[in-house]
């Protein structure tokens, strides 16, 4: 069979060679691109003949699926697998894998590092010692004692919890299903109002599909305190984005740490938070660690190992 990877999964190249050695040594063939497609054309030609494809999030939409006149599995190196076109590949029967878990404790992270970048005012400090500056006015707040407001309690929205306890932060949540074992350790299940409400921090961490979208409205943005920050490292669509940077100007909102947006980066000139104070941006990189990427290559590569073997898995369709 013909295996393409369509993108690069930013690991070392002597460790992609080693996995795709070991596909070799079944018989298949692999073949792997160090550049994503300048455009769905040339994603399309990449696939055309492939029996099995690998990407992480760049988009796959339902010309490329339809373009893959061979293809029968798609290995998504990716949690979310909301850029892919899922009905396409239904109705092609093709299966569809993700990697799920890679990047838990790598996201986990990021997501307190904005909350403490953010509450240190880090940024704004470095710019005024680079400037021959003071601390005059870059008094800080602490995270200790404060609450969190954990909005999604999966695996990243756990190890969240568990580093938030370990700062001395009261956690409250809301989640579709509410866990004991997390209640045990002190954290309240919430309805989201009041999650929003009582949050001196809200951070999100649902998955994207229909019932999240615009999950963080304004409605819900204005419920919370003047002092509070919202951080999002989970899909763009589910915050209101433009709501949120018209409450940061307002000063109705305090600070926010932004991870992704409606569309993967680079973000447009004019989007709304460029120009809204006491944030950080960065560009969907909450999943970007050496550990992380290395962990999700050895899923994706397990997983195409099980198709080829004739079993799926961590199948999503």
């Amino acid at each position: 069979m013909k295996i393409v990877l369509v993108e690069p999964l930013g690991i070392r190249p002597e460790l992609l060679e080693q996995y795709a050695g070991e596909i070799r040594a079944l018989g298949h063939k692999l073949v792997s691109y160090s550049a994503r497609p300048e455009n769905t054309a040339e994603l399309c030609r990449r696939v055309k003949d492939a029996d099995a494809a690998i990407l992480a999030n760049l988009p796959f939409p339902a010309e490329a699926v339809n373009a893959g006149e061979k293809l029968r599995y798609l290995d998504i190196a990716f949690t979310g697998v909301d850029h892919v076109a899922l009905e396409a590949c239904k109705a092609r029967g093709i299966a569809v894998s993700n990697a799920s878990g890679y990047s838990d404790v790598a996201v986990a992270e990021l997501a307190f590092g904005l909350m403490l970048a953010l509450s240190r005012r880090i940024l704004p400090c470095d710019s005024a010692a680079r400037r021959e500056g003071t601390k005059e006015g870059l008094t800080g707040t602490e995270l200790f004692g404060k609450t969190l407001g954990v909005v999604g309690t999966g695996k990243i929205g756990t190890a969240v919890i568990r580093i938030a306890l370990a700062f001395g932060m009261k956690v409250v949540a809301h989640s579709r299903t509410e866990k004991q074992e997390l209640e045990k350790l002190g954290v309240k299940f919430l309805p989201l109002e009041a999650l929003m409400a009582k949050s001196d921090i809200v951070s999100i961490h649902v998955p994207q599909n229909s019932q999240t979208l615009g999950l963080i409205s304004r409605e819900q943005l204005e419920r919370m305190k003047p002092t509070a920050m919202l951080v999002n490292t989970a899909r763009g669509p589910i915050v209101d984005n433009t709501a949120l940077a018209q409450l940061l100007c307002s000063g109705r909102i305090a600070a926010a740490g932004i991870d992704v947006f409606e569309t993967e980066p680079p973000i447009p000139a004019d989007h709304p938070l460029l120009a809204a104070p006491n944030t950080i941006l960065t560009p969907h990189v909450a999943f970007a660690t050496t550990e992380a990427l290395e962990r999700r290559a050895a899923i994706v590569f397990d997983n195409l190992k099980s198709w080829l073997g004739g079993t799926v898995k961590n199948q999503v369709c």
